[in-house]
This record gives C-alpha cells, sequence and structure tokens, in this order.
C-alpha cells in the first residue's frame, strides 16, 4: 500500500528477520552466528546459534530444550543492550508464554518493534504484553481473521471442570503444547479453586519443572503412568496434542480427549482431531487483540508476518493505516 518507506536495515532473509547494520538474525530458523530470540518455542528458538540474546527464561528453556548455545546474553525486560553498527535492542514482555519478548530495535533514529508471538489476555505464567511506540510495528497474524475472538478463558476452564463432574468414570485428557499451554492450564485451574492432582504425561514434566524453578506455582503434580487405571478415573490428564489418539492414551480409564487450542474454534479442526471437547485457548492474540493493538501503538507502518496476513492487511486499509505482509521463511503454526 502506499506510503511505505524502505526500512531497509531490517529486512527478510534467507534465515529469517535480517538487521543488517548489527549483522545479527531476529528468531533465526537456521544455525547463525547472533541471534536475538524472542521466545522458545520451536518455529523462533533453534539451537546451533554460536551468540544469543534472549530473557533469561528463554535461555533457559533453549538450554533444556537444545543444550546451551556457545555465548549467552541474558536480557531482562526493560533492559537494552548495544549491538554493532549503531543498533540497540531493548526486550519488553510479550504476554506468550514464559519468557517471551517483544524485540525493539533503534537505529539511525527509527524504532522497530517486533513483536514475536504475543498475547493480550492476563496470563498467571507469565509477564503481561507492554504496548510502546514504534515507527515499524512487526506483528504475528496466526488469528488474523475476525471469525477468531477467542472466548474468556475462565469459560473454557470452567466447562471443562463441568464435564469432569459429569463423567466420574472416566477421565478428561487434554492435549496441551508442551511449552507454556499445558502450564497455563494448570495455573487457570487453580485459580478456579482445583486443588487435586493434575497427572502428566511424561513429555510435559520437564518444561512444568523448569516453569517451577521460575517461580510459576503449578500446585500438585502427578505422573499417568505411576497411577492405576483405576485411581485415574475422574481425573484431569495432561499430554502434548500428538499423544491424544496415540496408544499410550489406552491406558486410561475410558478418556474424554480435550484440545486447548486458539484452532478449536474451527469445528472441521476438531473433529479432524477426534476432539470430544474442544477448548478455545490460545496464547496467541485473537483479532479484537491484533487490531486493538495496532490502534494502540499506532506505527507509522505495520508489517505482517507468521500467519493470517491478507484480512489484516485489508483491516489496515480499511483504517488507512500503511501496511506490508512479509513472506519469513521457516514460520509454522503451532497446535497453540
Amino acid at each position: 500500500m502506499s506510503g511505505l518507506r524502505d526500512h531497509s536495515w531490517v529486512r527478510p532473509g534467507t534465515s529469517g528477520l535480517w538487521v543488517a547494520p548489527a549483522g545479527c538474525w531476529i528468531d533465526p530458523h537456521d544455525p547463525v552466528e547472533r541471534a536475538l530470540v524472542t521466545h522458545g518455542h520451536g518455529d523462533h528458538a533453534r539451537g546451533g546459534h554460536q551468540e544469543v540474546f534472549a530473557t533469561p527464561e528463554t535461555l533457559a528453556i533453549m538450554a533444556l530444550r537444545y543444550g546451551a548455545a556457545r555465548d549467552t546474553i541474558a536480557v531482562r525486560y526493560g533492559d537494552t543492550v548495544e549491538l554493532a553498527g549503531g543498533v540497540s535492542a531493548t526486550f519488553l514482555p510479550a504476554g506468550h508464554v514464559l519468557g517471551s519478548a517483544q524485540i525493539l530495535l533503534r537505529y539511525a533514529g527509527e524504532r522497530v518493534i517486533v513483536t514475536g508471538d504475543y498475547k493480550r489476555r492476563a496470563d498467571p505464567t507469565c509477564a503481561p504484553f507492554v504496548p510502546a511506540a514504534c515507527d515499524v510495528l512487526i506483528t504475528e497474524a496466526t488469528f488474523g481473521l475476525p471469525v477468531f475472538i477467542h472466548p474468556p478463558i475462565e469459560e473454557e476452564i470452567a466447562r471443562l471442570l463441568e464435564t469432569r463432574a459429569r463423567n466420574p468414570d472416566r477421565c478428561i485428557l487434554v492435549g496441551a503444547y508442551a511449552l507454556g499451554k499445558a502450564q497455563r492450564l494448570i495455573a487457570e485451574l487453580r485459580r478456579a479453586g482445583y486443588g487435586e492432582a493434575i497427572y502428566l504425561h511424561g513429555a510435559l514434566v520437564q518444561m512444568c519443572r523448569l516453569y517451577e524453578e521460575q517461580g510459576v506455582a503449578l500446585g500438585p503434580l502427578a505422573l499417568v503412568m505411576d497411577a492405576t487405571k483405576e485411581a485415574l478415573k475422574g481425573q484431569i490428564v495432561l499430554c502434548p496434542p500428538g499423544a491424544l489418539n496415540d496408544r499410550w492414551a489406552r491406558r486410561l480409564p475410558d478418556p474424554i480427549t480435550a484440545l486447548a487450542s486458539g484452532w478449536m474454534r474451527v469445528r472441521q479442526r476438531a473433529r479432524q482431531r477426534n476432539v470430544e471437547l474442544p477448548l478455545v485457548i490460545s496464547d496467541h492474540a485473537d483479532w479484537t487483540e491484533l487490531t486493538q493493538t495496532i490502534a494502540e501503538v499506532d506505527p507509522a507502518e505495520t508489517w505482517i508476518t507468521h500467519g493470517r496476513e491478507d484480512g489484516l492487511l485489508r483491516w489496515c486499509e480499511l483504517q488507512q493505516r500503511p501496511a506490508r505482509a512479509l513472506a519469513l521463511a521457516g514460520m509454522f503454526d503451532e497446535d497453540d
């Protein structure tokens, strides 16, 4: 759209978003010499980088998943680091998962914010999103269509607990992404007054422990493998989404399959995954939050990536806001 300037010092490259004067990449999908990482999900954080700038929590997550990088620079929220070529970077909370950050880049009087993934709703497991003024806002658009309006999480947790109460001889098996979603579900269940042990698939244990080491209280947790089939009746069990219909689930007492994801707004996706109880719970901004953020930050330009770019581009056009789509390689939809 007209009115766009050439901010060529930040641009898409072969490995992600390239910051030319600083000689670094943001969320590169290939091993690089210098990387700035917004958060620990696999489509943003990869192993093999020589030098990594990230929040202390994200560095801990990356070390758990990929092993420690050769050189790591921990940047706390609100802190600014000076990079090469006159570029500085300030890390601000993104509200997506533990340690997730927006990266505010400054160069030659311009301010560019790379949001990474973010949400605007309260989450007891991570710091809330902080809006900041900028010339260019680079925003995700995972749920960048008007159909994606996420309900209050309290309503979805209530549905989960009501289903459990109606089925005392069955367990509720909830698929939840290992980083962020599982811990948020646990914390929201605690906030709703659920004090019983929550049972975990073994693949979720290490990340839950890391969250607790970082000060996020999760309450009593137990391993499915340590419980009898009889003991699991009436219990809530969390597993990675890929394990919902796995052989592992056969040890459970007539499980009601649930999946916590923003994609559960789409009924066809729920049917494809054989989900009996779709829970519309997302760690990404929905349509309202995306448009709210653009309006609140009020950038001179909006760059859109990682999702449904056309819908948000059209909204910007109708609002007379200069915008463009970035075709960043290596991005994919999470189970969210």
